[in-house]
């Protein structure tokens, strides 16, 4: 069964935010064109400003991504499985591929204010990047699976399996606002074990993470941790 776990805004309330986001841009984008304010109406550059602001559309559905991809989990039989989506981050980067292209479009068909242009390119082309498609290839493999029985990870660094019935001791390293970061585990044998939550981009599960810890693994816990998470 899935679950939406984070919700997102309503469906109209979104579309008309990206609505006033390409009517501003696509008129904000005339600042690009070699052309007096006063002379558009007489010019064939409204083509190009409506190009320009569906690339700042297209920039914003990547960088506001719970727009197209709302943050769900899927539990089958006492088993969730938390990872970034594989098909989201490609779905990202096909999209993405119409930014340079637009611009580049626009670079050879229209006379431009190249400053100005190189600005908005800039942005365009470098943000999404920044924000989410460089941390999406990153992240690419990360995964965190919580079973009643066993906790399995990976990460860039390291990646394991560990059978519950092996933990003497299950502690969560939390942050100064109180959202967990690590797990930290003491094995039977003493070995320790840190699973680094905060280095596999699960955010947007933490709340989901903290309600399945609490209901399979609080006998593991100590009574702070308990309380925690209450």
């Amino acid at each position: 069964m899935r679950k939406l776990i984070r919700p997102t805004y309503p469906k109209e309330f979104s579309i008309g935010l990206l609505l006033l986001i390409f009517i501003f841009s696509t008129f904000l984008s005339h600042q690009l064109f070699d052309v007096p304010f006063l002379e558009l109406s007489n010019s064939n550059v409204y083509p190009g400003m409506i190009l320009v602001g569906i690339a700042v559309i297209i920039m914003v559905l990547i960088i506001w991504e719970e727009f197209l991809f709302p943050v769900k989990i899927k539990e089958i039989n006492n088993k969730i499985v938390y990872r970034n989506k594989r098909n989201k981050l490609k779905t990202q980067i096909l999209i993405y591929l119409f930014i340079p292209a637009i611009f580049g479009f626009v670079y050879y068909e229209y006379e431009l204010n190249h400053i100005r242009f190189f600005i908005w390119a800039a942005v365009c082309i470098i943000a999404p990047v920044v924000e989410k498609i460089a941390s999406g290839i990153n992240n690419y493999n990360d995964f965190l699976k919580l079973t009643h029985d066993s906790i399995e990870f990976r990460n860039n660094k390291k990646m394991g399996i560990i059978k519950l019935k092996e933990v003497l001791h299950l502690s969560l390293v939390k942050d100064e606002n109180g959202v967990i970061r690590k797990f930290q585990l003491l094995m039977l044998n003493n070995e320790e074990v840190v699973i680094d939550l905060d280095e596999m981009e699960l955010e947007a599960f933490y709340d989901s993470i903290n309600n399945y810890i609490k209901k399979h693994y609080e006998h593991m816990l100590n009574k702070t941790d308990v309380n925690s998470i209450s």
